[in-house]
């Protein structure tokens, strides 16, 4: 069945499957405490390399003056909706590189839409309620998953194979908010110890 299966792989130029080996990333503070939601995306080399589902649709509301939820993780392709649940008007905009937007002021019970086309991560603000900030992580690796509350980010089907692991945080204190760094094949765990700044003081709501 097996010799079956890697000759129809073959007729169809698909690459023979390479076993899974499972892998679990830990990070830490550098005090040694574990980070909670830090993505981490493992990118296999060569055919082991596979990108998630393009597309889907996802939401980031904002309520109470704050964006939910504070980080989002998405694939390349897909479309986010942002609804308004205040009793006043906002103004949601981004100057990341992976997506430069502006969505102008929209009130109460209206909702607008973005469609994130490029891997990146998309930083959001409000230009009318400067306390409001959230994140987006555009992913073109299947294998990106956030941190527990053990600092913990598993991925029980990664493949056997060479490749290469980031983690980003928004509070890292590293260029881009990421660091990196080989993986082996067959490895099974693999650990950051990254520094992190303060995250900003709150701001009054302002209504």
């Amino acid at each position: 069945m097996m010799r079956k299966f890697l000759f129809l792989a073959a007729s169809l130029g698909l690459a023979a499957p390479l076993g899974a080996a499972p892998l679990s990333v830990r990070v830490v503070d550098a005090a040694g405490r574990p980070v909670r939601d830090a993505v981490v995306t493992l990118y296999p080399t060569g055919n082991a390399a596979r990108a998630p589902r393009s597309g889907g649709r996802y939401t980031v509301s904002q309520k109470n003056i704050q964006f939910h939820p504070f980080l989002s993780i998405v694939p390349v392709g897909a479309d986010v909706s942002f609804p308004n649940f205040d009793p006043t008007k906002h103004h949601v905009y981004s100057f990341s590189p992976a997506k430069r937007f502006e969505l102008k002021l929209f009130a109460r019970d209206q909702s607008r839409t973005v469609h994130f086309d490029k891997p990146g991560v998309v930083a959001l603000g409000c230009n009318i309620h400067d306390q409001m900030s959230a994140f987006i992580v555009i992913t073109d690796s299947v294998w990106t998953a956030r941190t527990n509350g053990q600092g913990v980010a598993s991925f029980p089907d990664a493949p056997n194979a060479p490749g290469r692991l980031t983690a980003w945080h928004p509070y890292l204190r590293a260029p881009g908010g990421t660091v990196q760094q080989g993986v082996a094949p067959g490895q099974r765990n693999a650990s950051f110890a990254i520094r992190l700044r303060p995250p900003p003081a709150p701001m009054p709501m302002d209504y």
